[in-house]
């Protein structure tokens, strides 16, 4: 490890072992009571279940090094390794094999309440989560206040925690882990709890923590922001380092192997699972033509209904949908929104429903755009928003002699849409999420 190598990670792997119970549909006591009982009989004691062992390797012969003040986003789909990694850079879990080295402190913020005691209050969780740290009570007092005021819980810092909310949680693990000065800061995707505006101040956080000289690890499904903050980009893919260069190269290899992934469907932007029964999510975004037929496929000015499935629980007076597409760089270059001057007034009703928002020309050139979406009590709040969620590709060139219409206001385009909900019986099968 060379003097300004902080991580070192060489042909790192974890394994696990799935055992598998043999396929019942019922089991009644009595004939538990009489398998058990012939097991006694048998020689090798066994009770008669047939199980079967399966090995999984959830990261395989992984390796690289980051630099000391990098900045690094590990990004992949649900299921390729991220936190597996995380977990074992910081401590928390043993390789099977390989070696990974760090030189320095290490803050790692990758659950939610990670390090807190539910019985304790705020502010009795800030000094045991700092010397967690490894920080001393002196530093944990110098820096207090500041973690206090970031984390906007001055009324329930003598609260336990236990009755904190989820955002509420995050916020103050954030503020511990990031005021605290380690050297490492390994973040996962819990900054997704978040409302987006907590969102925007960790991230300024974290690019304050990073021109300081400390090294960030961070996981996470927003690819504009993997682009602005990180300096470098990892890219696993079932539990295997495929593509380890500069940030924005990374979000590129992924967005394209998203694509291949996605080819046997490409007009499904993103499916989801249905929530628990206490939560309102969208669970489904297709691109469909004027027959409402799959629209595979984009070009500049095409016209494009958006269908927007989601699950709801309750009656949402004034109930309002959200999508937005920004650039590769993070830049905002389009919002529509579904509020009571063009629907009256667009109804979320509870159950499986969705909303059609049909576009007669989408003003996009040719290049890649992050999708993302959400569900509002419409002037109120946010209810559940999908950050880059989906990448929208328009694949072809404006045609010759065709002009790109556009209205503008600061920056973002302005296009004329219209809104229908619609409830469903049941939402179109799906294999798997598309993040």
């Amino acid at each position: 490890m060379s003097s300004d190598t902080i991580i070192t990670v060489d042909n790192l792997g974890k394994r696990y072992s799935l055992r598998h119970q043999s396929n019942k549909r019922y089991t009644a006591l009595r004939d538990v009571i009489a398998e058990k009982a012939r097991g006694l009989f048998r020689r090798d004691g066994s009770n008669g279940d047939a199980q079967s062992e399966e090995e999984f390797w959830a990261l395989r012969a992984v390796s690289f090094e980051v630099k000391r003040g990098e900045v690094v986003g590990i990004i992949g789909r649900n299921g390729a390794g991220k936190s597996t990694l995380l977990k074992i850079l910081s401590r928390i879990t043993e390789p099977t094999e390989g070696k990974a080295r760090i030189k320095g402190r290490v803050a790692s913020l990758l659950e939610v309440g990670t390090g807190f005691h539910p019985e304790l209050t705020g502010r009795e969780n800030i000094f045991l989560n700092g010397a967690i740290l490894g920080m001393s009570r002196v530093e944990i007092k110098a820096k207090f206040d500041e973690i206090v005021a970031f984390a906007e819980v001055e009324k329930f810092l003598d609260t336990p925690v236990k009755r904190y909310s989820s955002g509420m949680y995050v916020r103050l693990a954030f503020a511990v882990a990031a005021h605290l000065d380690p050297e490492i800061l390994i973040v996962d995707e819990v900054l997704a709890v978040g409302d987006a505006e907590f969102q925007k101040k960790c991230l300024g956080k974290m690019k304050d923590v990073s021109t300081s000289g400390r090294t960030i690890l961070y996981v996470s499904h927003n690819m504009s922001s993997v682009v602005n903050l990180c300096s470098h980009g990892l890219v696993l893919k079932g539990g295997q380092l495929i593509v380890d260069t500069t940030a924005e190269g990374a979000v590129n290899a992924y967005l394209q192997h998203t694509m291949e992934d996605a080819s046997e469907d490409p007009h499904v932007l993103f499916a989801g699972k249905t929530p628990a029964s206490d939560n309102c999510a969208i669970t489904r975004i297709e691109m469909l033509d004027k027959n409402d037929r799959p629209k595979p496929s984009l070009r500049p000015n095409d016209f494009v209904k958006l269908r927007i499935w989601f699950h709801n629980v309750s009656r949402t007076p004034q109930g309002s949908i959200l999508i937005q597409l920004t650039s590769l760089q993070g830049t905002i270059i389009l919002q529509l929104e579904s509020n009571p001057q063009h629907v009256s007034p667009l109804a979320l009703e509870p159950g499986i429903r969705f909303a059609d928002c049909s576009i007669e020309s989408l003003p996009l050139l040719e290049g890649q755009y992050f999708l993302s979406a959400g569900l509002a009590i419409y002037g109120v709040r946010m209810l559940s928003w999908l950050s880059d969620v989906a990448t929208l590709v328009v694949s072809e060139p404006l045609p010759e002699g065709e002009t790109h219409m556009s209205r503008h206001r600061a920056g973002v385009i302005i296009v004329d849409s219209r809104w229908e909900c619609q409830e469903a019986t049941a939402q179109p099968d799906f294999v798997s999420s598309v993040r």
